[in-house]
């Protein structure tokens, strides 16, 4: 019998439950120069009691509080019992660290929201983004104690902990300042889930008192406070009939108890609905969009650790085309149009083939023309992924570079251009006293002096280069629409 599949409802609770349990944080500010108490919190600071009671070497922990504070922790990721992020250490690569912090029973959630649903003190101070002592000291002991924290890292120190778990310790210190619930997400619950399991909790509590004192003799009920409308709207004593005079401002019965009727002919309780009440809300005006920057950011370094199943080289090539991209997008939307509105919608960046796909991001996002030991190993995987060599890989990838798509078009694709230009570019260069090129299609070349022009649908002349007597053409500079000014930069290379 197969399973049966869950509903798009169920499906979309699973999923919400999963990002609850999984909370990611941007590289904290730098506080070069900071002195005293790392963490502000009493909670934060008991974190740190954790780490520095572990410790073996306090030169260690000394060295990773700087780093912390220097800012050499990058993006942190916290889910249940684990601690995850890339700190950055002498190398060029930053190491993989992880700490590890065993999460409590389901018998020891019971007891632990138990006690925070019957106190409404502890979940307020918890909404306020406050952890209760009486937390710290319940059973289910919310903070670590020494021996709790299980660092692990990729670098070859083996100290426990060594300096870049011990900057994630210090860093993760001021998570736990900022907001406690990072602390019961490590524990294993999530801030979303443990609300609703809060209010249910609260709920139920408070329909247990409402049971008990409803069926409570009535010589036994607490004494209640109620307004009376003699009394200016300050608070009394409100007793049952029995046991006090008639109170003119309390009907007999006690009207609005919980499961007691309202007196007959009581006004209804009067109110607001939230919408009517902010319907004439003053709205600020949004702010206008921020520039966009000069240039697209640089992807971070990630840990080179063969335990990740995936290639950091190649996830990092991906994340910065990925930045290009985006920032081609953000300038080019932020461009005036013709009457100064918006021009039309449309990518920079139109569906190419997978082979022009595949030279446009070498290109991109190796922007340098000399060949390193990673362009040389990026070469090598995209000719093998394409069936070509490396050497036209390579060729194909200064292709683009000096004319994008056009350039590359015009390294294996001749065309005969109309009457015009081309035919005008012989004349303008005998004029100039150039060497004569040789037509052929859009080519005009000295085969001796190992010098090509290629006219391409753009309007522009694109130098090649060869060796004296070989056809082993190179796109070699910048295209210009002048073919006087493309040879001139061609001859004096």
């Amino acid at each position: 019998m197969t399973p049966r599949p869950a509903s798009g409802r169920a499906a979309a609770a699973d999923r919400l439950a999963r990002a609850d349990r999984s909370r990611t944080f941007p590289p904290l500010p730098a506080r070069p120069g900071a002195r005293g108490l790392f963490a502000e919190s009493w909670w934060g600071s008991a974190w740190l009691d954790a780490l520095e009671t572990t410790a073996l070497d306090s030169a260690r922990l000394a060295r990773g509080r700087t780093y912390a504070r220097d800012g050499h922790v990058d993006t942190i990721n916290v889910t249940p019992g684990r601690i995850v992020a890339t700190v950055r250490g002498s190398r060029p690569r930053p190491y993989s660290v992880e700490i590890r912090l065993r999460t409590l029973t389901d018998q020891q959630w019971d007891g632990l929201l138990d006690s925070i649903a019957a106190d409404p003190g502890r979940l307020t101070d918890l909404l306020a983004k406050k952890l209760p002592h009486a937390l710290a000291e319940d059973e289910a002991r919310l903070l670590p104690g020494p021996g709790d924290l299980v660092p692990r890292c990729s670098c070859p120190d083996h100290g426990r902990p060594c300096k870049h778990a011990a900057a994630l310790c210090f860093q993760v210190a001021r998570l736990l300042d900022a907001d406690p619930f990072v602390l019961l997400l490590m524990r294993g619950r999530g801030e979303r889930e443990l609300l609703d399991d809060l209010s249910r909790r609260n709920t139920a509590h408070t329909a247990r008192e409402t049971r008990a004192h409803t069926h409570a003799p009535a010589a036994t009920r607490p004494p209640r406070h109620r307004r009376g409308p003699e009394a200016g709207g300050e608070t009394r004593d409100a007793v049952t009939a029995s046991n006090a005079p008639a109170d003119p401002g309390v009907a007999p019965g006690e009207p609005g108890e919980p499961g007691e009727p309202e007196a007959p002919g009581a006004p209804p309780v009067g109110g607001v609905l939230a919408k009517a009440a902010l319907a004439d809300r003053p709205r600020p005006p949004l702010p206008p969009p921020l520039p966009a920057p000069d240039r697209p950011g640089s992807p971070p370094a990630l840990p080179d650790d063969d335990s990740l199943p995936f290639d950091p080289a190649a996830l990092e090539f991906l994340a910065a085309d990925a930045a290009a991209r985006a920032h081609a997008c953000v300038s080019a939307a932020a461009s005036p149009g013709h009457g100064g509105g918006r021009p039309p919608a449309h990518s920079p960046f139109p569906a190419l083939p997978p082979w022009e796909d595949a030279i446009r991001l070498a290109a991109t996002a190796h922007p340098t023309a000399g060949l390193t030991s990673a362009t040389r190993a990026l070469y090598r995987d995209l000719a093998a992924a394409t069936g070509r060599t490396t050497t036209d890989v390579a060729r194909s990838v200064a292709a683009w570079r000096q004319g994008g798509p056009e350039g590359l078009a015009l390294l294996d694709t001749p065309w005969d251009p109309p009457a015009g230009d081309f035919d005008r570019a012989r004349s303008a260069l005998l004029a100039a006293d150039l060497p004569a090129l040789r037509p052929r299609h859009n080519h005009l070349t000295d085969a001796d002096r190992g010098i090509q022009l290629r006219f391409g649908h753009d309007n522009r002349w694109y130098p090649y280069e060869a060796e004296p007597g070989t056809q082993d053409w190179w796109p070699t500079g910048p295209a210009d629409p002048d073919p006087v000014g493309a040879l001139t930069t061609l001859l004096a290379r």
